[in-house]
C-alpha cells in the first residue's frame, strides 16, 4: 500500500514537473515572438522617417518639401517616437520576467494603445493630404499637385504605406498587451439571490 502511494506521488511529481517545463517553453516562445514583433516597427518607422525627411523636389513649377506640410512634419515625429519606443519595449520584453509585474503590464498596455493611435493619426492625416495632392478639390478650384511634383508624391505615398503597416503591427501588439493585462483579473461573478451563492459568469 505504501509503495502504491509512493508511486502515485512520484508520478504526480513527474507530471507536474513536465507540465512546468512545457509552460516555461511556451512562455519563452511567446516572449521571443513578442520581442520580434516589437522590433519589427523599428526598421519600418526608420524607413518611413528617412523617406519623408529626404522627400523634396525642385522643378520649373517651384519647390516642395515635407517641411512645407504640417501633416508630413507630424508623420516624421510620430515615426521617430514609435521607433524609439519600439526599441525600448523590445529590450524590456526580451528580459525573462521583466513584463510580469503588474505596473509594467499596465505600462505596456497604456503605451501600446497610445502609440497605436498616434501612428494611426499620422497616417490618416498624411493620407488626406496626399488625396488632395493627387485629386485636388474642384469645389475650391484647388488643382492637383502630384501632376507637377510626381516624385514628391510617390515618396510620400511609400512613407504612408509603411506607416500603415506599422499601425497593423501595433494593433497586434495592443491585443497582446490587452490579453496579458486582463487575463490577470478574475471573471466577474453574479450572486444568485435565491440561494445567496456567488457564481462565476463563465461557470465553474
Amino acid at each position: 500500500m505504501e509503495k502504491s502511494a509512493d508511486h502515485h506521488k512520484t508520478s504526480h511529481a513527474c507530471s507536474g514537473g513536465a507540465a512546468t517545463e512545457k509552460w516555461e517553453e511556451v512562455s519563452t516562445a511567446f516572449r521571443t515572438a513578442e520581442t520580434m514583433l516589437r522590433l519589427a516597427p523599428v526598421g519600418l518607422c526608420l524607413a518611413a522617417l528617412v523617406i519623408t525627411l529626404k522627400d523634396s523636389q525642385n522643378n520649373e513649377f517651384g519647390s516642395v518639401s515635407y517641411s512645407n506640410l504640417s501633416a508630413f512634419w507630424y508623420l516624421v515625429h510620430a515615426n521617430g517616437i514609435c521607433a524609439g519606443y519600439s526599441l525600448l519595449s523590445a529590450a524590456i520584453a526580451a528580459m525573462p520576467g521583466s513584463s510580469s509585474t503588474m505596473p509594467r503590464v499596465w505600462t505596456f498596455f497604456c503605451l501600446d494603445q497610445i502609440l497605436t493611435y498616434v501612428v494611426l493619426a499620422a497616417g490618416a492625416v498624411s493620407t488626406e493630404v496626399l488625396y488632395l495632392a493627387y485629386k485636388g478639390d474642384n469645389a475650391i478650384t484647388w488643382s492637383d499637385a502630384c501632376s507637377s511634383f510626381g516624385s514628391f508624391c510617390h515618396r510620400a505615398t511609400a512613407s504612408v504605406i509603411i506607416t500603415f503597416v506599422v499601425v497593423c503591427l501595433y494593433v497586434i501588439l495592443s491585443l497582446i498587451s490587452s490579453y496579458k493585462l486582463f487575463t490577470r483579473f478574475d471573471p466577474p461573478a453574479i450572486v444568485d439571490s435565491n440561494k445567496n451563492v456567488e457564481v462565476s459568469v463563465f461557470g465553474n
